[in-house]
């Protein structure tokens, strides 16, 4: 998946640029992370998230790489000095979906039927709607986890749509969850570029590939995050839409094994996308107790 992310960014570069047309001008330089090398646990127990970007964030300050391609939800809402978000490519599908041996949608699934899934977010939303499933931790890649399926090993998987898009496998999918059946992970579906601040010239030719409004729905849900602090220890779910020229942004906090969940909404200038995204997790944290995981 990884590779086939950055593989799209540097076609979009060269589609951008005649100067890097060139078969060589744009080289991939594979990174593996702590956070593909440790598949046996689950992020929570090992870190975190940064786990999928502290090897390749070194490697940008060390000047051994110029860009950096990640998966927008695995990044942290704070970045290390000297880094930004250089670029946001046009958004993804957000949606989950879930993949049945059966063919049936979750709601047929029998009590006590073994759903997969890495997701604390997805946990509990499906305990909260299912509280008689059993909700077990898988982890791997996309054929991987399609292959446990396969196996028997559980009977659903939980999975991005958009994951599944780019590797060509959407047909899996038995059905497309909506964001009231199953709301999705902070800027889940976005491509981010991670670049030097100092690299004016770098951010330059990145500026083709940014698309706006994608970057305004992420910078909300991202702001949201971090007014709650919010880490892979939490589920934590959002998602902003845009209409015109208004931004609206749902988000939901839930307790571990669904038994509580907040909810908030907000709604404004799309110019005001951090403000809006803060005042939600200001709001949303504001009462939220022990259940949540606040003191």
């Amino acid at each position: 998946m990884a590779l086939y992310q950055a593989g799209l960014v540097r076609d979009r570069l060269r589609q951008a640029h005649a100067e890097l047309a060139a078969e060589d001008a744009v080289e991939l330089v594979p990174i593996r992370t702590t956070g593909d090398r440790v598949q046996t646990r689950l992020l929570a127990e090992i870190g975190g998230k940064g786990l999928f970007t502290k090897e390749i964030e070194e490697a940008l300050l060390d000047r051994r790489i110029d860009l950096a391609v990640h998966s927008l939800k695995d990044m942290e809402t704070h970045l290390p000095a000297g880094l930004e978000i250089g670029c946001v490519l046009p958004r993804d599908d957000p949606r989950d979906v879930a993949v049945t041996r059966s063919g049936a949608p979750l709601a047929a699934l029998p009590a006590g039927a073994r759903v997969g899934t890495a997701s604390l977010r997805r946990r509990a939303q499906l305990l909260r709607q299912r509280g008689d499933l059993s909700v077990v931790p898988i982890r791997g890649n996309v054929g991987t986890r399609l292959d446990k399926l396969a196996a028997g090993e559980v009977e659903a998987l939980v999975l991005a749509l958009c994951g599944l898009q780019r590797l060509g496998k959407a047909a899996v999918a038995t059905e497309i969850l909506s964001p009231e059946q199953m709301l999705p992970a902070v800027a889940q579906g976005a491509l981010a570029i991670e670049c030097r601040s100092a690299d004016a010239e770098l951010r330059e030719l990145l500026a083709p590939l940014h698309d706006a409004a994608s970057a305004a729905c992420v910078a909300a849900e991202r702001a949201m995050l971090a007014a709650l602090d919010g880490s892979c220890r939490t589920p934590i779910a959002g998602l902003a839409t845009i209409e015109g020229d208004r931004l609206s942004l749902e988000a939901l906090l839930l307790a571990l094994d669904g038994s509580a969940e907040r909810r908030g909404r907000s709604e404004g200038a799309v110019s005001d996308a951090v403000a809006l995204g803060r005042e939600l997790g200001e709001r949303l944290r504001q009462g939220a107790g022990t259940e949540f995981g606040f003191d």
